[in-house]
């Protein structure tokens, strides 16, 4: 018995809208190792996970929200090994508390940014709420450091298109990561040093943290630091991997984007 099947022409349409979508998005991704980039004036603000570059530059970043006993021990380590450039992102809740901690890092001349002030999901907060967040906390890090913040991690790395909006028309650039150390999941020392030593690669940013919460960062750092410069890794803040690479017209997307130009191509 002979069977055939009958296709509408818009059915055929929004498959090869489709396929075409899955074949740009496919390219993209295999060239950006997992961050799409777009190369358009009128890019919507988009969240950066790494830098384009040549050359072995990493940013060994910093999180604090809580506590007071993991900065010192961290400070010592980049202090003993010489490693002068690190970036730190504060919370403004606990920068007013540790003002004296604040200081010990500006001192040291590492770069500080914003890591906001609730420790909430930005994302579930309305435009006003999100601007009120992140305004507060650039008020009390300016006061404190004597110099306006414009790079911003958000509380647990959480953001949509808004959050993002608010943080562009604010000034900030959105900084994400690219290598998870998982230390605060306190997975081990070995297991710390190898996901960063193992994924490491020109260009990246490394998450990492400083809160008290974080118990193994400070032994696993001093053993990071050796392994990434055996590799020929040269320690750089975010803002001078940002000046690697021209990022006029060029913007690092997260995987909801690709989701997103997926749906409209299927016209969902």
């Amino acid at each position: 018995m002979n069977s055939f099947y009958v296709f509408s022409g818009k059915k055929i349409k929004r498959f090869f809208y489709i396929f075409a979508a899955a074949l740009l998005a496919a390219g993209v991704v295999y060239v950006e190792r997992g961050n799409i980039t777009v190369f358009s004036q009128a890019a919507p603000p988009s969240a950066i996970y790494s830098v384009p570059t040549e050359k072995k530059l990493i940013a060994l970043t910093f999180d604090i929200s809580w506590g007071e006993k993991r900065p010192g021990p961290i400070l010592k380590v980049l202090e003993d090994k010489k490693v002068d450039k690190a970036t730190f992102f504060l919370s403004s809740p606990w920068s007013k508390t540790h003002p004296d901690i604040v200081t010990s890092i500006k001192d040291a001349g590492y770069e500080i940014g914003s890591h906001g002030h609730k420790h909430v999901n930005y994302s579930t907060l309305s435009n006003e709420e999100i601007r009120t967040q992140i305004s507060t906390a650039h008020t009390v890090l300016t006061e404190l450091t004597g110099k306006e913040p414009n790079l911003i991690r958000m509380p647990n790395g959480d953001f949509d298109k808004r959050v993002l909006q608010v943080a562009t028309d604010l000034g900030y650039k959105v900084i994400q990561w690219d290598t998870d150390s998982l230390d605060w999941k306190n997975i081990g020392v070995d297991n710390i040093v190898n996901r960063v030593t193992k994924k490491a690669h020109p260009g990246d940013i490394v998450l990492l943290h400083a809160s008290d919460s974080c118990k193994q960062t400070h032994e696993a750092l001093p053993r990071i630091i050796d392994e990434l410069r055996a590799q020929g890794y040269e320690f750089v803040t975010v803002s001078e991997l940002l000046s690697q690479s021209s990022t006029e017209g060029k913007e690092v997307r997260d995987s909801a984007w690709l989701n997103d130009r997926l749906q409209d191509a299927a016209g969902m």
